[in-house]
């Protein structure tokens, strides 16, 4: 039986699901999105779906358009298409959603939220922090942790937290760089959380989740930073790395259980919360450290580019598990992936992730990318005439697979050399030096303390 299945989204994640849902043969990809992605359009043009350009954060004209096409089942998937209620306006059309309601999915748009709900549910890994909406406090409570992660409330794009010894020197810093951030209201006016410095080794754990059962996938490592050796501003992410097994090289056992136990204990508090049963997937970003699993941030999407990392090696067909999440039926599917690793790499235009160059014309070598063994994904860019022009902001997600990290790391740098025009990229993520550079670092972490 055909499903008539809506995606909304236009970045390279959203290309990742829509190619693993068209591994289906019985799917007839519809999308709404805000720029023509020339991957996700030609999907939908392949498997005789449609797809629409427009505001994709406008929930009631999306919901007007899927009662239209006779959606089935649909994905509204980017952080500020949750936030705007995109679901919420698909529920009450009658449409069945396999993503998060608003009022779930404010466990990402509202930081504060979160951490209140893990004090008030007793939820571990919680740093210390205070939530401020005025300058009141803001200078003492810094002096008193010394070293902090500075966050906007609201929504990013993944670029709005500082942290002292990274992107803040000192302490001044930390101080000045809060008060602008409430001055600029920089993520709607919601104020700034300032929390303890956590030490250790960021990585994403991802889960599928229908509101009783989560299932859990592999734990990828992201790379925020711009530039090779970890230096430079923060990114939405310029590639991320996994294993062939469930855990990333330096986390133990515990740690995976540790982090996916605290995504379910936040499953069922947002439940208990909003009254609403969390269908959707949850991406936790957590820090190793000396003492056990901390969390940074839960956001209630596929992380990018963590989900090409997760859905490349996902044997299980993808519209199986929406379906069974929208049904509540998770826990009768079994969860299937090869026994490979991955390796995504963002080429970007010129002066990302500052002020990109003006948008140019991409090329790339379609038989290159097939000798090389590497898949492509499109993010922040637009076709016109048969033309690809890149964006403001990451261009071009490239994926490699391989036994190891090290060989799936080689196919990704020779994929990234398909692609032509006023692109960088960072060719150090995947590497066997900078995965070893982790290694050692947590091991020095545990043995320190």
């Amino acid at each position: 039986m055909t499903v008539n299945f809506l995606l909304v989204g236009n970045g390279a994640r959203e290309h990742a699901i829509a190619k693993s849902l068209c591994k289906s043969p019985d799917v007839r990809l519809f999308a709404c999105m805000s720029a023509k992605n020339p991957g996700i359009a030609n999907l939908c043009q392949t498997s005789k779906g449609e797809f629409k350009i427009g505001n994709i954060e406008n929930g009631r004209e999306i919901a007007k358009w899927a009662k239209d096409k006779k959606i089935a089942l649909a994905f509204p998937s980017p952080d500020a298409v949750l936030a705007a209620g995109v679901a919420d306006e698909l529920k009450k059309a009658r449409i069945r959603i396999c993503a998060p309601l608003k009022a779930a999915a404010r466990v990402e748009w509202d930081k504060n939220f979160l951490r209140h709900l893990m004090v008030k549910y007793k939820i571990e890994g919680c740093p210390k922090y205070k939530h401020f909406t005025d300058e009141k406090g803001i200078d003492e409570f810094i002096d008193q942790l010394k070293e902090v992660a500075v966050k906007p409330v609201g929504l990013t794009g993944g670029k709005g937290v500082s942290v002292s010894g990274f992107q803040l020197k000192n302490s001044q810093e930390a101080k000045a760089y809060a008060k602008e951030l409430l001055a600029k209201k920089t993520g709607g006016s919601g104020g700034v959380v300032i929390e303890e410095k956590l030490l250790g080794e960021e990585f994403t754990l991802m889960a599928f989740c229908d509101g009783k059962t989560m299932s859990g996938m592999r734990t990828v490592q992201d790379h925020k930073r711009a530039f090779e050796d970890d230096l430079g501003p923060n990114t939405g992410g310029m590639g991320a790395y996994c294993d062939n097994n469930h855990i990333l090289p330096f986390l133990k056992q515990e740690d995976y259980d540790k982090s996916f136990d605290i995504m379910h204990r936040i499953m069922e508090a947002l439940e208990r919360e909003s009254g609403e049963k969390y269908v959707g997937v949850m991406y936790g970003q957590f820090m190793a450290t000396h003492g056990g699993v901390s969390v940074i941030e839960i956001n209630a999407r596929f992380g990018d580019p963590e989900a090409m990392n997760a859905l490349a090696v996902l044997k299980t067909p993808l519209l199986d598990i929406f379906n069974a999440m929208a049904d509540g039926t998770l826990a009768d599917v079994k969860m299937e992936r090869e026994a490979a690793t991955t390796v995504v790499k963002y080429v970007v235009p010129e002066g990302y992730p500052n002020k990109a160059v003006e948008p140019f014309p991409i090329g790339i070598d379609y038989a290159c990318l097939k000798k090389s063994g590497a898949e492509i994904f499109f993010a922040s860019v637009d076709e016109r005439d048969g033309q690809i022009f890149s964006g403001m902001s990451r261009a071009i997600a490239v994926l490699g697979k391989g036994a190891s990290i090290a060989q799936a790391q080689v196919v990704a740098e020779e994929g990234c050399g398909c692609i032509f025009g006023r692109l960088w990229h960072r060719r150090d993520i995947g590497t066997p030096n900078l995965v070893q550079k982790r290694i050692e670092h947590m091991q020095k972490i545990r043995r320190e303390h």
